[in-house]
């Protein structure tokens, strides 16, 4: 007689065989200690990034206006992310026009906070969120990630082992609790990538999701939608741009991040499968957003934008997909899309971004097509919250 399999045992048994195999590879990957380091960027690199040329760079050092960065025994330059900070203070002081090199909020700016979404599991949110919050810290901008997925993946990426550190409490759930929330400030937490800071998440946010009925029905204030909103409040003025990632469902959580949004990033996979789910996606979201909006819920938004992601530029059905999309939604769908590319899943594997590893360790067209796609969407971001500013 076959023996019988208890799906609770197993699949416990499962979780523990992961989890000890993760907490190996993490060993491997790094030190029980170690925090991750950034890379430094090469001159090449960093005067991309300070939108200068080589040469002006250069001049920089000759003059004495910056300070000498580490160098090479062959006399290359090499630049950290916080040597980039300080000659943007420096060559903002003498710019012409306010704003040319320190290119975050002035008085009067609102903070933009942006939610990328989908339904779906798989549609590249998480690497869209963290490509987008490095890009613009090594652009000058003082960054907040907020993970509200309880699978926590963007709080990996930053080197922490949500399973592990944030167990417990420390997670963004802790600001946003019914019973007796911490301040934000207490949760977040300074990453390893100069410009950005984290708040975590965990599976404590499971949490708010089974809290939030019982609330409604106790009229516990601020109600979940606020919630999000309210806890940023303490903290906004230390950043220019709050970046959410969001769990792959319509629950409370997301709502809560939508209701405190400027601007909204839809990560889709063109192909007419996800194209159908993101479709029933849109409804249920319409629906929930139109109730929450009579309980009292701003839904003012600066934008919303359909990126389109794992794009793989020689693939007809994948063409027709997005011409479809465009025809549909028009300026609405990002005019850059996000390449299908190895170097990023490579990257993964490691749980680094393809703004983390070096060039070397890649295929050279493979990586700079990667980092040409990636700096192409980020950019485009980038203008959005310009734009919103009124730049």
């Amino acid at each position: 007689m076959a023996q019988s399999i208890h799906i609770n045992q197993r699949v416990r048994e499962n979780a523990e065989n992961l989890s000890a195999a993760l907490e190996s590879h993490m060993l491997t990957v790094f030190a029980p200690d170690a925090r991750k380091e950034l890379r430094l960027f090469s001159a090449g690199e960093a005067a991309e990034l300070l939108g200068i040329s080589a040469s002006f760079l250069r001049k920089l050092h000759f003059d004495n206006r910056i300070s000498e960065v580490h160098t090479t025994p062959g006399g290359r330059r090499h630049y950290s992310a916080s040597d980039l900070l300080e000659i943007r203070k420096t060559l903002e002081t003498t710019a012409k026009s306010e704003g040319t090199y320190l290119r975050g909020r002035r008085p009067g700016d609102k903070v933009q906070v942006l939610s990328f979404l989908n339904f779906k599991g798989g549609s590249g949110k998480t690497t869209s969120s963290i490509h987008a919050a490095q890009r613009l810290a090594l652009k000058g901008y003082r960054v907040l990630c907020v993970d509200i997925d309880p699978q926590a993946s963007l709080t990996t990426l930053f080197g922490y082992r949500p399973e592990y550190d944030f167990l417990e409490s420390g997670t963004i759930y802790d600001a946003i609790r019914y019973d007796d929330p911490l301040p934000l400030s207490q949760v977040i937490q300074q990453t390893f990538f100069t410009g950005i800071d984290l708040a975590p998440g965990g599976l404590m946010l499971q949490e708010f999701e089974h809290e939030t009925p019982q609330a409604l029905m106790n009229n516990i204030q601020p109600a979940f939608f606020a919630r999000m909103a309210a806890a940023l409040q303490e903290v906004e003025s230390n950043y220019d741009v709050i970046i959410f990632d969001c769990p792959p469902q319509l629950g409370y959580l997301t709502m809560s991040a939508l209701c405190a949004s400027t601007g909204i990033l839809i990560t889709i996979v063109p192909n007419m499968l996800d194209v159908a789910s993101m479709s029933q996606f849109l409804q249920m979201s319409a629906d929930l957003l139109d109730v929450v909006s009579n309980a009292g819920a701003s839904m003012e938004f600066d934008f919303l934008r359909f990126l389109i992601n794992r794009y793989e530029p020689n693939d007809g059905p994948q063409q027709q997909v997005v011409a479809f999309l465009r025809q549909l939604f028009g300026d609405e769908v990002m005019v850059a899309p996000m390449l299908k590319s190895t170097a990023i899943s490579d990257a993964g594997l490691t749980q680094q971004t393809i703004y983390e590893v070096d060039r070397s360790q890649f295929h050279r067209n493979t990586y700079d097509r990667a980092v040409d796609s990636l700096n192409l969407v980020n950019d485009e971001i980038e203008s959005l919250l310009q734009q919103a500013w009124g730049r």
